[in-house]
């Protein structure tokens, strides 16, 4: 390859602890008996989830779960709610639980919370929806309230004690917003109470990948399209940095664009696999080795 040319792949992305984890479990038993089922994708990765669907890991949907008897079930890092222990148990499904230990530990507390607090308003920062925060909300038979954005901020009663607790992948900016514009509208002598339970493996990708992202002409972004993390750490990298582009896949990558930059950074979600992005990697290297700049 040009020698004027420099692509680097930034050393800290990668999979998080909890999706590595939950990959090595569903490798083990693959390896031992050449099948298992996962209850939803295991990592919000298109090319990660294929890569283990051709060693034999199925994903099934809980309609499909529940169809299932005398089985194993991988359970993946964002935690599953009560009913769907109740259902494996009921039907037995061997649980081989990669749920991650920071996701557990705040199912606990928002139980433990509303157990103490009966009265109170939960309130979980999150996104409706997602796997994780689902989990959550289960663990109160649902009755928390999701706050996506600051216009959710309109179904809590400020007259009334409120609990808060976050998704574990959002941002402590958001989280910090969020405390700041309720202790704003919050009645006098109401209680309010919060809890900081970002996973810090997570959140502290944010001020790496501005550090990250100053350092190249030309970022490339590596995701899945579902990956939540991956979509607000990829406008991290755009906030810095204009010229960042964003690659499910090595189809995604627009040579008439990387072209045109010397100094190339590549980096990702914290659902990423490392050899998706030394993938990229290669192939750009291939491309300048045919089309060497002068």
């Amino acid at each position: 390859m040009s020698n004027n040319i420099k692509i680097e792949i930034d050393s800290k992305s990668g999979f998080c602890n909890g999706v590595i984890r939950a990959i090595r479990k569903a490798e083990q038993e693959l390896a031992d008996s050449g099948s298992l089922y996962c209850l939803g994708d295991i990592v919000h990765n298109s090319e990660e989830v294929s890569r283990l669907n051709k060693t034999g890991l199925q994903t099934i949907n809980q309609e499909q779960f529940k169809q299932l008897k005398n089985t194993k079930v991988l359970f993946r890092a964002h935690g599953e709610p009560p009913e769907i222990y109740k259902i494996a148990k009921e039907n037995n499904i061997t649980v081989i639980d990669a749920s991650c230990g920071v996701v557990l530990g705040l199912q606990q507390k928002i139980k433990e919370a509303h157990e103490e607090f009966p009265e109170a308003q939960i309130v979980i920062l999150g996104k409706k929806g997602h796997a994780e925060v689902v989990g959550l909300e289960g663990q109160i038979s649902y009755s928390a309230i999701i706050v996506e954005n600051e216009s959710d901020l309109t179904k809590i009663d400020f007259g009334r004690h409120i609990i808060l607790f976050s998704q574990t992948t959002k941002s402590i900016e958001e989280f910090e917003n969020i405390v700041r514009k309720i202790k704003e509208q919050l009645k006098a002598g109401t209680d309010f109470q919060y809890f900081d339970t970002i996973c810090r493996q997570v959140s502290n990708r944010i001020p790496e990948l501005k550090e990250f992202a100053k350092q190249y002409e030309l970022i490339i972004f590596v995701s899945g399209k579902k990956s939540s993390n991956g979509k607000v750490l990829f406008e991290v990298c755009k906030s810095i940095n204009p010229n960042t582009m964003f690659v499910s896949s090595l189809q995604d990558l627009d040579f008439s664009i990387i072209n045109r930059f010397t100094s190339i950074g590549i980096c990702g979600a914290t659902s990423t696999p490392i050899w998706l992005m030394q993938a990229i990697k290669q192939k750009i290297e291939s491309y300048f080795d045919l089309h060497p700049k002068v």
